[in-house]
C-alpha cells in the first residue's frame, strides 16, 4: 500500500467518528484502530477543618499532656529538669538492639547529648538533653509507648 494512501487513511479515521478500519489489497492488511482519549482524573478536595474540630483536638492534646505532667507528680519525682516526650512514639534507650544505653543514672550530660530514640510512623528521633546536668532518672523502660509531653527523664 502506497505511504500517501495510508496517510490519507489515518487522516479519514482521526477526523471521523469511526474507532477502527481494517483495509485489505492484495496481500496487504492495514488496520488502525483511534483509541479514545483518557478520561480527565476528578480532582478531590478535602474539606477544611471546622473551628469546633481545631478546638476540640486542641484541648484534648492540653488535657492528655496535663494529666501525663500530673501522673509522675504522684510518683515523688527526683528534684530537677525533667525532659519530655517531643511527640508520641516509642520509647528506645539505646541506638540499637544489644548496644549499651545512650545515658544511665549518675551519668554527667551536656547539652545536645543524644539521651534515648523516639521512633515514630517508622523515623528514628535522636533526642537530646536540652540542659547539661547529671540523669538523675530514667521514667520510661526500653520499647514502652510514650506520649507527647510524657516525662522520659530529670537531669539534676
Amino acid at each position: 500500500m502506497d505511504l500517501r494512501k495510508l496517510k490519507t487513511l489515518i487522516d479519514l479515521v482521526a477526523e471521523s467518528d469511526i474507532s477502527e478500519l481494517e483495509v485489505t489489497e492484495g496481500d496487504g492488511k492495514v488496520r488502525i484502530v483511534k483509541t479514545p482519549p483518557a478520561a480527565p482524573q476528578p480532582v478531590v478536595y478535602a474539606a477544611p477543618p471546622t473551628d469546633t474540630t481545631v478546638v476540640a483536638a486542641t484541648a484534648a492534646a492540653a488535657a492528655a499532656a496535663e494529666s501525663a505532667a500530673e501522673a509522675p507528680a504522684d510518683e515523688a519525682l527526683p528534684d530537677g529538669h525533667t525532659v519530655l516526650a517531643p511527640m508520641v512514639g516509642t520509647f528506645y534507650r539505646a541506638p540499637s538492639p544489644g548496644a549499651a544505653p545512650f545515658v544511665e543514672v549518675g551519668q554527667s550530660v551536656q547539652e545536645g547529648d543524644a539521651l534515648c530514640i523516639v521512633e515514630a510512623m517508622k523515623l528514628l528521633n535522636e533526642i537530646e538533653a536540652d540542659r547539661a546536668g547529671v540523669i538523675k532518672a530514667v521514667l520510661v523502660e526500653n520499647g514502652e509507648p510514650v506520649e507527647y509531653g510524657q516525662p522520659l527523664f530529670v537531669i539534676g
